[in-house]
């Protein structure tokens, strides 16, 4: 147990760190060979900020445990809208005037909504997974051209002011990259191990372990991000960071878990609580950051319903394990 504890504790450690080098590395390799700003900030950021939960839900899948994958994946999305944008918001309220930002959001919204479709049977299969990396790939291709025929929006010029502060040579910025990259399978490798560890000492399922613990780590890097973008005044890098992450949650982290290792029976809380609950949230950052009417951001007050529904959904959490 206190082996499995300290395991957890220094992977996540080690994996924040990682995820940090690796995407610093990742976005000034990119920007030397000459991407354009936006489409750092929409792919390169969202991207790398995903890792983490792309290599721990893949070690997880390896391991034979797919319901692990599954509950990062969900939970990691429910704190990124509940918890980091919630503490965001708080500290420093967070206005949207991206263009691309604001085309995003219904497109997380209706990849939510597909999700849902596939685990409406209480299972995933192989072509399911397929049926999502395809999407991945049509999310890339979208960023790309809209990245390129998008110009001067306020995205990418909060990206390139976010890559002037972190200038790199090449060579350095190329050794980040590939060393982070090693750096985030062998914590991931660590956390998996610690947190099924305990999981199986306490009684507690992968899926609540992953909806929880593993989350909250994965999650980590994105918590960084946006915090300091929004402190910085760079609004919508703090929340296109958050909505990338999550397209890129649902598609690529559930899509390759499920090419490793199908789930042929799903616990039906996978979508009568945790899907449902993540769509919620979703509706409800669609719903703050375009205003209707008013002006499209996230205020104080709006950033503490996200973190009491977080915290309600916690509860909910524990409640489940105790009944």
């Amino acid at each position: 147990m206190t082996l499995a504890l300290l395991a957890i504790v220094c992977g996540f450690v080690l994996l924040v760190w990682s995820a940090d080098r690796f995407v610093d590395g990742a976005a000034a390799t990119a920007k030397h060979f000459g991407m354009p700003s936006l489409l750092i900030g929409m792919v390169v950021v969202g991207f790398g900020t995903s890792a983490p939960e792309m290599v721990v839900s893949a070690m997880a899948a390896i391991d034979g445990k797919p319901d692990l994958a599954m509950g990062n994946a969900l939970g990691s999305n429910i704190v990124n809208i509940g918890l980091i944008l919630g503490i965001t918001a708080l500290i420093a309220p967070i206005t949207v005037n991206s263009s691309i930002v604001r085309k995003e959001l219904p497109l997380l919204l209706l990849i939510c909504l597909l999700l849902g479709g596939l685990l409406w049977d209480g299972a995933f299969s192989f072509i399911e997974a397929i049926i999502l990396l395809v999407g991945f790939l049509a999310l890339v291709v979208w960023s790309v051209f809209s990245a390129l025929k998008a110009k001067g929006d306020n995205l990418g010029v909060e990206t390139e002011q976010a890559l002037v502060a972190h200038q790199m040579t090449v060579g350095k910025a190329v050794f980040w990259l590939v060393v982070g990259l090693i750096l985030l399978i062998i914590s991931s490798r660590i956390l998996v191990w610690g947190a099924v560890s305990i999981a199986q000492t306490l009684g507690i399922s992968n899926l609540i372990i992953g909806l929880t613990i593993i989350a909250l780590g994965t999650s980590l890097p994105e918590l960084a991000a946006s915090v300091i973008a929004a402190r910085k005044g760079e609004h919508d890098l703090a929340i296109g960071n958050i909505v990338g992450s999550n397209m890129f949650n649902i598609l690529a982290v559930v899509g390759i878990a499920g090419i490793i290792e199908p789930i042929r029976s799903m616990a039906p809380e996978v979508f009568n609580r945790d899907w449902l609950v993540m769509l919620g949230m979703t509706i409800m950052l669609f719903a703050m950051a375009y205003g209707f009417g008013r002006e499209g951001r996230i205020n104080r007050l709006e950033g503490g319903v996200l973190i009491a529904a977080f915290a309600a959904y916690n509860i909910w959490l524990v409640i489940s394990v105790l009944g």
